[in-house]
């Protein structure tokens, strides 16, 4: 929602307005002198819609701003043409409106374009929260990263790595738009209050790693040559394909970094590009890989989580680099999922592997859910409950 600044107001006083902390409405507004606003200036208030409303016999500013628990001032600032004592009967205005439920519809196929279409209006609702992009796929689409918050501890969050685990975005889209409810509306989540995590820990989020091979399994070949034709070759033939795991080219994106890729090279059965398994022909062949490598190299990052699917484990260790505290956040993250902590798996070139690798810091794997590959949306509740702990915990471990 956007207003208009009038002589003497500030962003405290709508704060106080909208009842939405002040820290909120600065940082939905980064590029806004706080102490030389001008008049007519555009600000964005977070956490509200407009609407427009026709008035009734009966209607005055008072009683519609107490009917939406506001000052008639609230509506005085949104529409600044009309005149309080004299309500025309028919005419229209326009009316503020909390935010008070979620709008990401997460149970679903969920593939790239509603993956945007929700970040759009999140990012709407939500101006605090940054939306940018990384790089592009292979297919040249923009991959977002949201970040929100402004504390200290860095936490970044991944899915879709692979493409057939694409629940892993709804998963992680839906915890965004809790968390933004959340904070806008000062409730609580599983008991804790979300304000503080804000100014405790920047989220770092990229929900959608692989969004050409994502299209792929929910949409079918894309329309751009060569690419049409060569997943299908790929494919062996065939227009199924709910077990490609693979980006467009036919390479798995979590084989792509330089963490003893080589021995992944060697004993993979796949020595071509392949629906799922392929390393590539060297690391970080793939804009994808390439895109979350230079992100991480870019920010000072605490911990990393990336999401898959499935077999509700989480892989912790790397070849002894990962350091003491790894276990303690671990052990958090399985009580509060039920899941199992699993130090080693004899697998490398993985994005978590590299980063513990690398930076020494906490890495984790997260198998989302059990069965086979894409898994089905009945589980999808369950997956989110199971999930949500580790997402909390991973804020304020």
């Amino acid at each position: 929602m956007k207003v208009k600044v009038r002589n003497g107001d500030s962003l405290w006083y709508y704060s106080r307005l909208f009842a939405i902390p002040l820290q909120f409405i600065i940082d939905s507004n980064r590029n806004v002198n706080a102490n030389s606003m001008q008049i007519g200036q555009e600000i964005k208030i977070p956490g509200f819609i407009l609407s427009s409303y026709q008035i009734k016999q009966g209607d005055t500013l008072w009683k519609l701003a107490r009917q939406r628990n506001l000052t008639a001032d609230a509506l005085t600032l949104i529409n600044p043409n009309v005149n309080p004592a004299n309500l025309r009967i028919g005419s229209t205005i326009l009316l503020p409106s909390r935010v008070t439920n979620p709008i990401v519809n997460a149970k679903r196929e969920y593939d790239y374009s509603s993956m945007l279409d929700d970040i759009k209006k999140l990012s709407e609702i939500y101006p605090f929260m940054i939306n940018a992009s990384v790089g592009r796929s292979v297919l040249g689409s923009p991959i977002p990263e949201l970040r929100i918050g402004k504390g200290p501890k860095n936490v970044h969050i991944n899915g879709s790595f692979h493409a057939n685990e694409w629940i892993t975005t709804a998963v992680i889209m839906k915890f965004i738009n809790e968390y933004l409810l959340a904070l806008t509306n000062m409730a609580t989540i599983r008991g804790f209050y979300m304000d503080p995590f804000y100014y405790e820990t920047t989220l770092s989020i990229v929900p959608m790693v692989n969004p050409d091979g994502v299209d792929l399994v929910l949409n079918g070949p894309p329309n751009q040559e060569p690419y049409n034709k060569n997943v299908v070759e790929i494919n062996k033939g065939s227009l199924a394909f709910k077990n490609w795991k693979a980006n467009i080219r036919g390479v798995d994106l979590n084989n792509q970094y330089p963490a003893k890729w080589e021995i992944e090279k060697e004993r993979k059965e796949p020595k071509a590009p392949a629906p799922r398994d392929y390393p590539g022909d060297a690391p970080l062949t793939e804009p994808e890989a390439k895109a979350m490598a230079e992100l991480t190299k870019s920010r000072n990052f605490s911990r990393v989580l990336a999401f898959h699917t499935q077999g509700e484990e989480i892989y912790w260790g790397y070849e002894g680099f990962e350091p003491a505290v790894s276990e303690l956040i671990v052990n958090e993250f399985a009580r509060v999922s039920g899941y199992k902590a699993v130090r080693y798996v004899d697998s490398h070139a993985g994005f978590k592997d590299w980063f513990i690798q690398e930076w020494k810091k906490p890495g984790f794997t997260i198998e989302l859910g059990e069965g086979v590959n894409p898994l089905p949306l009945n589980q999808f509740d369950e997956i989110y409950e199971e999930s949500l702990g580790i997402f909390l915990a991973s804020m304020y471990m």
